[in-house]
């Protein structure tokens, strides 16, 4: 059960949220065969959404798909700093989780544990395309450094 009542334009608002991650499904492939740091990457071109092999199957997909395609679209289209749009791309998710009527805190921590297990595992099966745009800096060279 969603945390927050709904006003007539939030109910609008959480419709066309709804119809736009069914847009966006239609338009990805989702690639849950591989080993992708931190959870879940994109493709270079924005075509594909990576979600790491290991997650186990609690949630549905759809959440993650959001989350990383409002990332990436802000970042390509925008300009925008990694941090600031993955805090947008957050809160979108968080939306859709709550939409759905799912808890968010249960969510998060749920993610959490297993972005946690992502951040150590090591990355034997990186999709070639993976867009390493997020995993700057320290992220990078931790990283890279797993791959060894």
């Amino acid at each position: 059960m969603p945390t927050h009542s709904c006003s007539g334009k939030d109910k609008a608002d959480s419709k066309a949220l709804g119809a736009a991650i069914l847009q966006i499904l239609q338009r990805v492939h989702i690639d849950d065969e591989h080993d992708i740091p931190y959870l879940a990457g994109y493709s270079k071109d924005g075509k594909t959404i990576y979600i790491d092999r290991h997650l186990p199957k609690r949630y549905d997909d759809k959440y993650l798909v959001l989350h990383e395609m409002v990332e990436k679209s802000l970042i390509d289209e925008l300009g925008l700093p990694y941090e600031f749009a993955h805090a947008v791309a957050t809160a979108a998710e968080r939306e859709l989780v709550m939409l759905n009527g799912h808890n968010w805190v249960q969510y998060d921590t749920f993610m959490q544990k297993y972005i946690k297990t992502a951040e150590h595992e090591q990355l034997i099966n990186l999709p070639q395309d993976l867009d390493l745009t997020p995993y700057g800096g320290k992220l990078f060279d931790n990283m890279i450094n797993r791959m060894k």
